[in-house]
């Protein structure tokens, strides 16, 4: 069952149809009608890639903090941050807590996105149809490239496929993520959207054995598994609610989703695609985030004002760290002792201390800050949206 969105229909418009749930929700409390069920599907086919049964996956191996990469060392650290409002990005310092640059950009930034070869970082103008190149280096933008409807963006693990996630257009667009050329155009099936006809579908995370993608329909309710070579949706499964982002466990054998609506995260079975356990966080939650050591996933509350920290290994919540405002997109430094978010709806972002959660900073930017990215990070390649790293 799909809930309605309360708050102002302009600032739907203006942050890109990202409206939440009731502000005083009854968190973990889902009615009988919202409760998921699986769609039509099949388990995914077994991948030739998988490791043995005997050897094991920890998808977080290389992204702890002594793992940057020596092709982004000479990079300087700093915050991207895309202001859906005000159409702009500013830059901060993470140093200093000051913002140091600021340019305009196209229509409704909505996320900061390393490639993946993370030498360049793409800002997705979702209205504007542009993406804008930023120089890390430098922290400059470049031309803009056409493309259309960028709400989000990701490159598989092999780095061989940009996917623009079309979320106006309720597609999935496969391009070459050198020329940016269309190579296949997915339409979210008709199963797997509202009565109206919309998916909403805006995020995604990839399996272990970069074969697999998994997206989140937010309108609709739906998550659907994509093969990667095919380019084909191969199963869904109704979550309800509005899911919005997807982080893999470390073993690789669940994704966590995170549902606005329902004000919690889904453990997800993504061969069977089987919802296993749902644990209830915050109101409104939205981002995921794993610590540097791959230990806990923080959740970003978006409504509750507050981060909710996941225990990979008992999927309990461990802590919760309330500081108000408004939760939304950002990613943890590289030595792993600051989580960094967009505050949605305050024209801020907090820096929090991930030893104690106190709230280290709240910095003032633009207009409806969204997906913000810190870089570099460590790992051996992006996946993108704001920092998905290997």
């Amino acid at each position: 069952m799909r809930r309605i969105c309360l708050g102002a229909a302009a600032l739907v418009l203006a942050l890109g149809g990202a409206c939440s749930g009731d502000d005083t929700p009854d968190i973990g409390a889902r009615d009988e009608a919202d409760q998921p069920g699986t769609g039509a599907s099949a388990p995914a086919p077994p991948s030739e890639a998988a490791p043995p049964e005997d050897e094991p996956v920890n998808v977080y191996e290389h992204t702890g903090p002594d793992d940057l990469a020596e092709s982004v060392e000479d990079i300087p650290t700093r915050v991207y941050v895309p202001n859906g409002e005000s159409n702009t990005v500013d830059v901060i310092d993470p140093a200093t807590f000051a913002v140091v640059d600021s340019y305009p950009v196209g229509a409704l930034p909505q996320h900061v996105v390393p490639s993946h070869d993370m030498q360049t970082l793409y800002v997705n103008n979702n209205q504007g149809n542009t993406l804008t190149p930023i120089d890390p280096r430098t922290g400059k933008p470049g031309s803009e490239i056409p493309v259309d409807d960028p709400y989000n963006l990701y490159f598989s693990p092999d780095g061989s496929q940009a996917i623009v996630i079309a979320e106006r257009n309720s597609q999935i667009d496969f391009r070459d993520p050198v020329t940016w050329e269309l190579v296949k155009r997915l339409d979210v099936p008709a199963e797997y959207r509202d009565e109206d006809g919309d998916s909403g579908v805006n995020h995604a995370e990839f399996t272990a054995d970069g074969k697999t993608m998994i997206a989140s329909c937010e309108f609709s309710g739906w998550i659907i598994r994509v093969d990667l070579e095919t380019m084909e949706v191969t199963g869904g499964l109704n979550v309800g609610g509005k899911p919005v982002d997807l982080k893999l466990s470390p073993d690789g054998s669940v994704v966590y989703n995170a549902n606005e609506n329902e004000n919690g995260v889904s453990v997800i079975d993504w061969v069977n695609m089987q919802e296993l356990e749902f644990i209830p966080t915050g109101a409104g939650s939205h981002g995921l985030y794993p610590s540097r050591d791959g230990t806990v996933l923080y959740v970003s509350n978006r409504l509750g004002g507050s981060v909710s920290v996941l225990d990979f290994g008992t999927r309990q919540v461990v802590d919760t760290w309330t500081f108000g405002g408004s939760p939304d997109m950002g990613g943890v430094s590289t030595d792993g002792t600051q989580l960094w978010l967009s505050g949605r709806y305050n024209s801020e972002v907090y820096v929090l201390d991930t030893a104690t959660g106190d709230l280290i900073r709240r910095i003032n930017v633009g207009g409806g800050p969204h997906g913000l990215a810190i870089f570099p990070q460590p790992g051996r390649f992006s996946m993108g949206h704001t920092g998905n790293y290997r």
